[in-house]
């Protein structure tokens, strides 16, 4: 009897970590996704396409349902730069929407300072 509940246990340990690390590979890296937001900008202002190497959205500046419409209706186009971001991968997309939902407005750590 002591076996099987030991058993059972360490199975309920095992499937809930197993589906913890899946949701961990999911999320992107907030600090990298900040990284290659601005460098998107520094790179595009390089080009003259835009005015100023800042990013013209802050991630304060919407919500994090806001974002997450964008990125899932892949909104591009309120960003600019289109031929810097047609040539982000998968992962710098995630990256960037990590950094852009975890301070949105509504967040639990907002980003505070321009």
């Amino acid at each position: 009897m002591g076996k099987r509940i030991l058993l059972a246990l360490m199975a309920l340990i095992f499937v809930f970590t197993s589906a913890e690390i899946g949701f961990a590979a999911e999320k992107g890296n907030e600090r990298k996704g900040k990284y290659i937001y601005r460098k998107v900008y520094k790179s595009c202002y390089k080009r003259g396409e835009v005015d100023s190497a800042k990013p013209p959205l802050d991630p304060n500046s919407k919500t994090q349902a806001q974002w997450n419409e964008i990125f899932d209706k892949n909104k591009s186009e309120e960003f600019g730069c289109k031929e810097e971001w047609d040539k982000l991968s998968e992962e710098d997309l995630r990256d960037i929407f990590s950094y852009l939902h975890g301070h949105a407005s509504d967040s639990g750590n907002p980003v505070t300072c321009k």
